[in-house]
């Protein structure tokens, strides 16, 4: 029994720091928002030695274009505007990336008060019960949210490129689709593992709530 609860307080403490860590993380990316750094013109990041499948490869990012030579030269691509796919991603992906940390500091935050109830040891209670259920839905609202938001900061980088950005696979050049051609296409959670994960929390939670009540039950009879 010392050493759960020896071991519940360490968890405690480590959610604890974990959505802290979230919070600050937070507050970096809402000062990027708002702040909006501009990449300056005489940007160049370049070569930079990649590895994609095994393969080595080389990206080369200035102002006026990206450039990346992938698989050993294999799959080239060239994004004319640079800036423009910088923009791009900082305006539909910044927001992604806020929700996800901004979920986690609110998950993370729950995973510390289930733990600290736990280190107290009040294990089977109401309280912990509820924290459990609502970290199940979270996960599942989460899963969808999240599936919705990253759907659209791909559509948003794929309506770019095809306008933007070329490619040659072993010497053969192609261009993305315009968007006319392309519809968005809402994929649903269902490839998440936090959906999974949710369902996986709020069955646990039904066999905490039923484990409760036969707990109350019995105490009654005594």
């Amino acid at each position: 029994m010392a050493n759960t609860l020896w071991l519940s307080k360490v968890l405690k403490w480590i959610f604890a720091g974990l959505a802290v860590l979230m919070s600050v993380a937070a507050v970096a990316i809402v000062i990027v928002m708002i702040v909006n750094p501009q990449l300056p013109p005489d940007t160049m990041v370049g070569p930079l030695n990649v590895n994609v499948m095994g393969q080595p490869g080389s990206v080369v990012l200035a102002h006026s274009k990206f450039a990346a030579m992938l698989i050993n030269g294999g799959v080239q691509v060239r994004v004319d505007d640079a800036h423009g796919l910088v923009e791009v991603a900082k305006r539909t992906g910044l927001p992604v990336a806020l929700l996800s940390v901004v979920y986690f500091m609110l998950l993370f935050g729950l995973m510390r008060r289930l733990f600290a109830n736990v280190g107290r040891g009040d294990s089977f209670t109401r309280q912990n019960v509820r924290l459990v259920q609502l970290i199940g839905f979270s996960l599942l609202i989460y899963s969808i949210v999240a599936a919705f938001a990253e759907g659209y900061f791909e559509y948003a980088m794929f309506d770019f490129l095809s306008q933007h950005a070329s490619f040659a696979v072993s010497g053969t050049a192609f261009r993305l689709p315009q968007q006319s051609n392309v519809n968005f296409q809402f994929g649903g959670p269902g490839g998440s593992p936090f959906f999974f994960t949710g369902l996986l929390v709020l069955a646990i939670s039904e066999v905490f709530r039923q484990g409760l009540s036969l707990k109350n039950e019995n105490d009654l009879t005594i």
